[in-house]
């Protein structure tokens, strides 16, 4: 379990695909204490909930090692990844953890595109568009998970929806990479997706 707090960015320093190409194992670096990592520890990576399976230290850096399967690459950007991709990274929730954003679960639910990216002073207004299935539980000022960052959705419109991101938020993610036509991981909000599915058997 997650909370959306972005802890880290990662980079991907090996790529190696394995059974058929239905399995990837990824090296990512961090700077993390790699005693505080032990293996079957679980880090979202852009959002994604993934496994540990070894860690260690290397010139000077922390890096650990998991593998992506069919399912993930299927569903999310990590058919994408390559060595020197960017990751937000989290380490999961301890008892006693500040909640400081809203409770995510590293599954995510799909993928999102940008549409458009305006620059405002200090900072950026973003449109993205998602499926329909997926858009049924996105609402105004509720909360949202994109690439791993909990984010208020700030407008709605059909299948496309806008969020607003702070200073803050632009440097210690890699949010401020985004443009036009890229795609992220999106996982809605728990609640949502909970109310929605009561609904429906009434």
């Amino acid at each position: 379990m997650f909370t959306g707090i972005v802890t880290d960015i990662g980079e991907i320093v090996s790529f190696t695909p394995t059974a058929q190409g239905q399995l990837h194992r990824l090296r990512i670096a961090c700077r993390y204490d790699q005693s505080t990592i032990a293996d079957g520890a679980s880090i979202a990576c852009n959002g994604v909930c993934l496994t540990v399976v070894a860690s260690g230290v290397a010139d000077g850096r922390t890096w650990f090692d998991v593998d992506t399967a069919a399912e993930t690459l299927a569903l999310t950007t990590a058919k994408h990844w390559k060595v020197g991709t960017k990751l937000n990274l989290e380490r999961a929730l301890k008892i006693g953890d500040e909640l400081g954003g809203h409770i995510v679960a590293g599954h995510a639910d799909g993928i999102a595109t940008i549409v458009s990216r305006e620059d405002l002073p200090d900072m950026a207004r973003f449109v993205l568009s998602t499926t329909r299935e997926l858009a049924r539980f996105i609402a105004t000022k509720g909360s949202i998970t994109l690439d791993g960052v909990s984010l208020t959705i700030n407008t709605v419109a059909d299948v496309t929806f806008s969020v607003l991101i702070i200073p803050h938020t632009l440097t210690v993610t890699t949010i401020g990479t985004w443009k036009a036509d890229d795609e992220v991981n999106i996982e809605v909000d728990l609640m949502a997706r909970y109310a929605a599915r009561l609904t429906e058997m009434k």
